[in-house]
């Protein structure tokens, strides 16, 4: 474990004692992740290349007797507590409970229904949580907690759900219990994340693919610049987004944009509006680019990689338009200090940007964008070095 998830696991396991938790039944965690490439291409149906990083949500889980399910983080004191025969009548309505509660329950009602367990046979259980995964910055925070909370509930409640159905859980809580029209790559990530990894995952089959990074061998560094601008997937402008790639795939007689090729770009501009077609043409193009970045990982290396993960950034500029000026200001400055790529990453309208870094030139890529937001008046990034790294488990 790293520094930080050590700090997470004592935290978690600290509050589960605070709030009156008995003996623990164990402890477990789940990471975050960085998308490497694919951006908005799961919701289409389309490919993306994510990796699990070496920040993780924890949680420590003791049980009760008496039918109900407790949640506590290390960021509220606000406990809810839920007697679990309830949890049907819970969702997918939302605003009855507070959202942050809406993952870890969400995955509850959600695990409940997968498994077609009755609540009567489950057991009542107390859930603290405590995460290093930063909330915001799109490093997915939603599917660490969900991602660490499926897998406690399914081993202490023996339900046997494999990994990739834990995954589907996880989508579930974020899209009906949450309300985030998220796609399933965020929770892919985190249950199926591998050492010096990333996952191609095409996300209508759920077929995923281990393909080896070799940032390791190449001696290259993803640095994470997040803005500090905060972002809510359940809100706004990724619900729009979400909204035009349907009516983009209607206009051209397809069920999802993922059935569309470059060659049906030119095809497309005729068919919509020009907003509808700029958002088109990202899904389109973006699905490409991971196809290609696998490709060339495959081929060349990591060192290779780097123009088509700046034509990624492009495309969600200008295209797709979900940059801000600070992601931008994040990707110049990066590639100006020497980074082989760089592009945001997330949802956007806020979070984070990547940089893939040689090693040597990791501290003053960092100086480098610290100098630019301040000559541009920006509130200082919060930056750090991530490692592709290894899925949900059970830690204790």
């Amino acid at each position: 474990m790293s520094a930080t998830d050590t700090d997470a696991a004592a935290r978690a396991g600290a509050l589960l004692q605070r709030i009156g938790g008995s003996s623990p039944l164990g402890e477990w965690s789940a990471p975050g992740r960085v998308n490497l490439i694919g951006e908005h291409t799961d919701y289409n149906d389309g490919f993306v290349l994510p990796f699990a990083i070496d920040r993780r949500t924890h949680v420590a889980v003791a049980g009760r007797d008496d039918g109900v399910i407790r949640v506590a983080s290390t960021v509220t004191r606000d406990d809810v507590e839920i007697p679990l025969a309830d949890l049907p009548a819970l969702f997918p309505s939302r605003g009855r409970v507070p959202e942050w509660t809406a993952y870890p329950l969400g995955v509850a009602w959600a695990l409940v229904a997968e498994s077609g367990v009755e609540h009567r046979d489950l057991r009542g259980l107390d859930i603290a949580i405590a995460s290093d995964v930063p909330v915001g910055a799109g490093l997915s925070s939603s599917a660490a907690i969900e991602g660490a909370t499926a897998a406690a509930l399914n081993d202490v409640w023996e339900l046997g759900l494999e990994p990739t159905a834990l995954a589907r859980v996880g989508r579930t809580a974020e899209n009906d219990a949450v309300g985030a029209p998220t796609g399933i790559m965020d929770q892919m990530a985190a249950m199926l994340g591998r050492t010096d990894a990333g996952i191609f995952l095409d996300c209508r089959s759920l077929e995923a693919t281990v393909v080896d990074l070799g940032f390791a061998a190449a001696q290259l560094d993803v640095l994470v610049i997040d803005t500090g601008v905060k972002h809510s997937h359940a809100t706004g402008g990724y619900g729009e987004r979400r909204s035009s790639c349907e009516r983009g795939a209607r206009a051209m007689g397809v069920s999802a944009l993922r059935d569309l090729g470059v060659d049906d770009i030119a095809r497309a501009a005729d068919l919509m509006d020009e907003v509808t077609y700029r958002r088109v043409r990202h899904i389109v193009t973006e699905n490409q680019r991971v196809l290609d970045t696998v490709r060339t990982l495959r081929a060349q290396g990591a060192g290779a990689i780097g123009d088509l993960l700046l034509s990624s950034h492009a495309s969600m500029r200008d295209d797709f338009e979900i940059s801000i000026a600070e992601l931008d200001t994040a990707v110049d400055a990066a590639m100006g200090a020497g980074a082989i790529g760089a592009r945001m990453t997330g949802g956007g309208f806020g979070g984070a940007a990547i940089a893939l870094v040689p090693r040597v030139r990791v501290a003053s890529t960092m100086d480098a964008v610290a100098a630019a937001f301040a000559a541009s008046g920006f509130r200082a990034p919060t930056m750090f070095t991530v490692t592709p790294s290894e899925g949900a488990r059970r830690d204790a």
